[in-house]
């Protein structure tokens, strides 16, 4: 698999804390959701799959069941608001309230 944040496949993105890693997950979701709001949609379906694609390193490192659940959830409802027909019905501001818990968090060294 060709990874678009190389350094963080590596192994890097084990070394985050389980926090650290939510809140980069959420400012490549808040970038697609930016591009969103600015009809480009080219731009926000690739900060789509950037998100993704840390969220699948992130279930690679994962332990613990209740965290792989939240985390496995979390990929199905960003693939159904980005990708699919939104049966969720999720809506941006869900996903930037979700997300910002994480790196308000992340910052003060929770």
């Amino acid at each position: 698999m060709i990874y678009q944040h190389q350094g963080l496949a590596a192994g890097r993105w084990s070394r985050l804390s389980f926090l650290e890693q939510m809140a980069n997950i959420g400012s490549e979701v808040e970038r697609a959701l930016n591009w969103r709001a600015k009809d480009n949609a080219a731009y926000s379906r690739q900060a789509a799959e950037r998100a993704l694609e840390l969220l699948d390193l992130t279930l690679d490192a994962v332990y613990g069941p209740s965290r792989l659940k939240e985390i496995a959830r979390v990929r199905e409802a960003l693939v159904d608001y980005f990708i699919g027909a939104n049966q969720y019905k999720s809506t941006e501001a869900s996903w930037r309230k979700y997300f910002a818990s994480f790196t308000y968090a992340a910052r003060r060294g929770y």
